[in-house]
């Protein structure tokens, strides 16, 4: 694993603008940044899929035990949300992707920062943006990459099955630049396996109460609705009380069991039952007990707020609005640092098989929202 420094293409902010990533730049720094790729072997993109294939097994595994031991308070989960939680877990409802964070240097093992299984962006970056600059600029080479080739094919394979009421599929977000692009990735992906999609404002999903349904703006009834919106959120907006009220029951991507893999408190359940394990680093919902360095987390945090770092030489801390969050204590595991960069990789789940990888690198040892994504590649085998 190296960065190398690259001479970034000719006019490629119009190059990227042309694939939906508006947000190349943001406050005239750059947020995408071809003037460095990462560069892996085949080994190392084996371990990294390796053990994003295991951690989410093990995820899959915590979801059972905590439900089966109905230990959501672990979690702060509202209580009116366990029963909705239990009936999707048991329904198996579909779920489309999540991104782990790793930390890897290329020779240890991937350890687990947290996983991004409820909201998670950079999609478009990853799927698409440094698909097009490889092509473009290293065609001979390859790239731990097919995400969307996986989001086609589980759309083809839900359309084969019958698997929804109707044709239309909803897709809700907020009015962000970032959420509205990423939200469109997928609404392409569906298109392509021949879906109808509407986009619809989160702020516009109605309620129905005579006929107890989610509706949208033309009064039709959302029968499945993509939403990238945190479900914390959703279930404190003023409709979330009707989840449980809908007679009809809406299909909502991603599921709500989802909400315990979102909740950082799961770093320590897979601690609890996975000791020792290679790819995990030691968690506690208690204090930090025998860590001495250790990253102190809010459970339900974002884009590197109110995250610590405490440790003997170093003590980092952003600033956030999760501050009156219940924290989960993590042991420290530094960020390989390249050039001054450090760097974090998100390795992308889609339908439950690691499909791909981004690299994102910060200035300072948290990765925050503003955190540049970097495109990678890796040779293939002389013999191959």
């Amino acid at each position: 694993m190296q960065r190398e420094i690259r001479i970034p293409r000719f006019n490629f902010q119009e190059k990227v603008e042309q694939y939906g990533l508006s947000f190349h730049t943001i406050d005239g720094k750059p947020y995408w940044n071809e003037a460095a790729a990462y560069v892996f072997d085949r080994k190392e993109i084996e371990a990294i899929e390796s053990a994003t294939n295991e951690l989410h097994q093990m995820c899959l595994a915590a979801v059972e035990h905590v439900i089966t031991t109905n230990t959501f308070h672990r979690f702060a989960i509202p209580a009116s949300a366990h029963p909705v939680i239990r009936k999707a877990w048991e329904t198996d409802p579909p779920s489309l992707y999540g991104r782990f964070d790793l930390c890897y240097n290329g020779s240890d093992p991937p350890k687990l920062l947290e996983y991004n299984a409820d909201t998670h962006t950079s999609l478009l970056e990853a799927a698409v943006i440094q698909w097009h600059w490889l092509q473009d600029e290293l065609p001979e080479a390859d790239q731990f990459n097919s995400i969307w080739e996986g989001l086609t094919e589980k759309w083809v394979e839900l359309k084969e099955e019958n698997y929804f009421a109707s044709g239309l599929i909803h897709f809700g977000c907020m009015d962000e630049v970032e959420d509205v692009m990423t939200t469109a990735g997928l609404m392409d992906t569906a298109k392509e396996a021949g879906f109808e999609v509407e986009l619809l404002n989160m702020q516009d999903v109605g309620w129905d109460p005579i006929h107890r349904r989610f509706r949208d703006l033309y009064s039709r009834e959302i029968e499945t609705l993509f939403k990238l919106y945190p479900w914390e959120c959703l279930l404190k907006d003023r409709f979330g009380e009707f989840i449980q009220d809908d007679e009809n029951g809406l299909l909502w991507i991603e599921p709500i069991w989802k909400m315990i893999l979102s909740n950082k408190a799961i770093l320590a359940i897979l601690w609890e039952m996975f000791p020792d394990h290679p790819n995990l680093l030691p968690a506690y919902l208690d204090g930090p007990r025998q860590l001495e360095s250790y990253v102190k987390k809010p459970i339900l945090g974002r884009e590197g707020s109110n995250i610590e770092i405490l440790t003997g030489q170093l003590h980092s801390e952003v600033p956030g609005p999760y501050g009156d969050q219940p924290r989960v204590w993590q042991d420290y595991a530094p960020l390989p640092v390249f050039d001054g960069n450090h760097a974090v990789i998100g390795a992308w789940v889609i339908d439950g098989v690691a499909r791909g990888i981004g690299v994102r690198e910060s200035d300072g040892p948290i990765t925050e929202d503003r955190a540049r994504f970097v495109p990678h590649y890796f040779l293939p085998d002389p013999l191959a």
